[in-house]
């Protein structure tokens, strides 16, 4: 009777352990991000805005398109992908109608990252920052949640060789590889990720297939 309850006691404390380690391992992946829900028009939210160009010139943004650094557009996590925004710098009046066709910025207190002829448009070249209103002229059709999309990201860089490496191994067998810029607090990161993906569930497929072949992936949805 005693070797039964010892041995119950060991079983119990060696799933209490693995739980522990999955949690700490899972406490170490970033969380996904946000999902904007669409302002009614003509809302207007006050903010820190920033503006980003040459390093993401050419790359492709979260709605698919490629990033053109001289276009009329924005990132943002405060309004679904499609938005049409009218941006005031607070500090000199100027305006600049920009659309919402990223997400971003990943500095925190930001709310809006302009494409460079936007920033240049209302006078922050300069400055790098300024405060703004942003006021919803437009959003997408399709009800309030918009623009959700899933992907996996299988690893996330400093050194952009690093990550060019990474795509270059999965690109081989698939055909949705791609690298994210980012930018980080402590700099900017690169990003290997897979998809997009028309559910959750094929996403999760991927990211187990991706496991299995040792990489720390993990589903983030847009």
């Amino acid at each position: 009777m005693e070797r039964r309850t010892a041995l119950r006691c060991a079983r119990f404390g060696a799933l209490t352990i693995a739980a522990a380690i999955f949690a700490a391992c899972s406490a170490t992946r970033p969380p996904p991000a946000p999902i904007a829900v669409a302002p009614a028009n003509g809302a207007s939210i006050v903010g820190v805005a920033s503006w980003y160009g040459p390093g993401f010139n050419g790359h492709r943004t979260s709605s698919g398109a490629i990033y053109d650094q001289d276009g009329l557009t924005a990132a943002s996590t405060a309004f679904p992908l499609g938005s049409r925004l009218r941006v005031t710098n607070l500090d000199n009046g100027q305006s600049v109608v920009v659309t919402v066709n990223d997400h971003g910025p990943y500095v925190k207190g930001r709310k809006l990252d302009l494409s460079r002829r936007a920033a240049r448009q209302i006078g922050m070249i300069g400055t790098g920052t300024a405060p703004v209103r942003m006021v919803v002229l437009e959003t997408p059709a399709g009800g309030p949640a918009l623009g959700e999309r899933y992907f996996v990201q299988v690893g996330s860089f400093a050194d952009p060789a690093h990550a060019e490496s990474v795509r270059e191994r999965l690109a081989a067998r698939y055909h949705d590889v791609e690298i994210q810029p980012v930018r980080d607090p402590s700099g900017r990161l690169y990003r290997v990720r897979m998809g997009a993906f028309a559910s959750r569930e094929d996403a999760a497929a991927r990211a187990a297939r991706m496991i299995r072949m040792g990489f720390p992936a993990f589903v983030i949805t847009e």
